[in-house]
């Protein structure tokens, strides 16, 4: 297979699609995908939702049911992940997609999953909630999906299952927009009329005091370590 998938973004997409995963475990490689979920959102508001378990043809250990409450005879007659991804992929088309810990989780069982199961590659862009939580409210301390929403006062009920959680992170992502703006003026620079960004991840850069003064930093750290010196 040849092509690129999709690059993290930390800004807001009025257009999107927000989607969960639960599986077997935590590695893509060794573990199966036991149900997706998504929210079509166009311009703040759900639109269209998607869900279905998925069978992984292997039973689910205790361990994993014990968190998603998703047991082996719950995904007896569901469909493939053939079938079940393919369905996803369709609904969520070119829409920028948008989770809470995707980066590291999500997005990795997609793209095994699409390697494996449909022989194509997932272009995408997307936007993880954590790491825009982490950019919004440095203060919190605390990035679960559950911590964030019951820092916006959203109701956690039916947390660890796809559908409840899409719902959960698409009011904490609305609700972060109004932060995310007011950082926005808060961390522009001055270059013209543009805001000074990193070349090479696109997220805004920040002021920072280091041991040989101030300095310009990504707001991507840790996963960008890009830097630059203020002039």
């Amino acid at each position: 297979m040849t092509g690129k998938t999709g690059k993290r973004l930390n800004e807001y997409a009025e257009n999107y699609v927000v989607f969960d995963l639960e599986t077997t475990g935590f590695s893509p490689l060794k573990d199966e995908i036991i149900e997706i979920s998504a929210l079509r959102v166009r311009n703040g508001a759900v639109k269209e939702e998607f869900t279905t378990l998925v069978n992984p043809n292997m039973p689910i250990p205790r361990a994993a049911s014990r968190v998603n409450g998703i047991t082996d005879e719950m995904v007896e007659g569901a469909p493939q992940l053939s079938k079940a991804l393919a369905a996803f992929l369709d609904f969520a088309g070119e829409d920028v997609l948008v989770g809470h810990n995707i980066h590291s989780f999500d997005m990795p069982f997609v793209y095994e999953g699409a390697k494996k199961a449909l022989c194509r590659q997932v272009h995408n862009n997307y936007v993880d909630t954590l790491y825009f939580a982490r950019s919004c409210m440095p203060q919190l301390g605390h990035y679960k999906l559950t911590d964030i929403s019951a820092h916006f006062g959203i109701a956690t009920k039916g947390a660890h299952r796809a559908l409840a959680d899409c719902h959960m992170n698409q009011k904490c992502y609305e609700k972060l927009l109004e932060i995310w703006q007011k950082k926005q003026e808060e961390m522009r620079l001055k270059e013209g009329e543009q805001k000074l960004c990193c070349p090479q991840c696109g997220c805004i850069l920040i002021k920072r005091k280091g041991k040989f003064g101030f300095f310009w930093g990504c707001s991507g750290f840790p996963d960008c370590r890009y830097t630059k010196n203020c002039r």
